[in-house]
């Protein structure tokens, strides 16, 4: 069985559950799996030729223009000849299947791994007639479905099979004490429109006027323009000497297990993929009460969820954690609990490989 798995070369959070795909699927010889990734101005070179290395086929189409990319990856599904196609995120979703479609691959799966997404009219009404010949529809948590729901699309075919990490990573978690550990907080997450590091910045500033002021490490490239604007809210709160911008983190488990706050301040998520993974580290996490958040934390038992946008409520959230260290500790052992019997890696791919089997067995469209 082939299957290519299609997706952002921005490699953002879809790129990372392909990616892991991709590779469970070679290690276990259920199929031969390769990623496709649609060309973008953040695609690093160096991470490709790191993902080839370990032994993945890795391809590229060019991302300047849908046309260009719809007709490119046509062509290379037209050599490859994979019985499944599974498109990842959006647009990629919709250009995907229109490959798919013109290349006559068999089947058709669609992943949706945002809450919130540019759907105009026509884009909504390209995904509805999509659908009709699509096998699968699949959400990233179950707000992601509920919400694919209500833009119409067909329940039977409609399911959730939420993201999950490598727990293997944070396995040294419980070594480290929560006590030890430096009273920082980390934000790992790329600069993107979705992401919103304003917010937290703005909190950061209120704390300062109360005399607290613990670091903040930023991890995750991105959009350059979002990062300026971030850098630039930095300097103009003067918070300069708090905030250290680490672009690419190589050990991101390494950097959250030597801290004891991990905080996801984001506007909109699939699955705060982040989030789950500063729960895995052992730390006290906080995150914004939006779709793709709230149903990974249970507010004030292993995390804490604070209000869209609110930098008030975020900075009393971060100053009780700062100095109610028994109260944060404890949201941290809840927290790593949750994660290690919610959010295994294994269980999300165990489930897309049996999706991927099923759908590949069905009578093609």
């Amino acid at each position: 069985m082939k299957v290519i798995h299609f997706v952002t070369g921005g490699f953002s959070g879809a790129t990372s559950v392909a990616v892991e795909l991709v590779r469970s699927a070679q290690s276990s010889g259920a199929s031969r799996a390769v990623l496709v990734l649609r060309r973008k101005r953040s695609t690093q070179t160096a991470r490709i030729e790191a993902l080839r290395a370990e032994g993945l086929q890795v391809d590229l189409v060019p991302g300047w223009s849908h046309a260009a990319t719809v007709w490119s990856l046509a062509r290379l599904c037209r050599r490859l000849r994979p019985d499944v196609l599974v498109a990842h995120g959006f647009p990629e979703h919709l250009l995907g299947r229109w490959a798919g479609l013109a290349a006559g691959v068999p089947h058709l799966v669609h992943v949706e791994h945002n809450a919130r997404e540019r759907y105009t009219a026509w884009r909504l009404a390209q995904a509805r007639w999509l659908a009709r010949r699509t096998d699968r529809i699949v959400g990233v948590s179950e707000d992601v479905r509920s919400i694919l729901l209500e833009l119409g699309m067909p329940a039977g075919k409609t399911l959730a099979i939420p993201n999950g990490i490598a727990l293997q990573r944070f396995a040294q978690a419980d070594r480290v004490p929560f006590e030890g550990r430096e009273a920082g907080i980390v934000m790992a997450a790329r600069f993107a429109k979705q992401k919103d590091h304003a917010t937290l910045l703005q909190a950061l500033h209120l704390l300062r006027a109360e005399g607290l002021t613990p670091p903040l490490l930023l991890a995750g490239t991105g959009g350059n323009r979002h990062e300026r604007m971030a850098r630039s809210l930095c300097a103009e709160l003067g918070l300069d000497d708090q905030v250290r911008f680490l672009g690419h983190v190589g050990d991101l488990p390494g950097l959250l297990m030597r801290h004891r706050i991990a905080v996801l301040s984001s506007h909109y998520e699939g699955f705060g993929l982040a989030l789950a993974e500063g729960m895995a580290a052992g730390c006290a996490t906080i995150g914004t009460d939006v779709a793709g958040i709230r149903t990974l934390i249970r507010d004030g038992v292993d995390g804490l969820l604070v209000p869209h946008e609110d930098r008030a409520s975020l900075a009393q959230a971060l100053r009780r954690l700062l100095l109610d260290v028994p109260f944060a500790s404890g949201l941290a052992r809840a927290g790593r609990i949750r994660a290690t019997s919610d959010f295994a890696r294994e269980t999300m791919l165990a489930r897309y490989g049996q999706l991927i089997s099923d759908v590949a067995e069905r009578s093609p469209r």
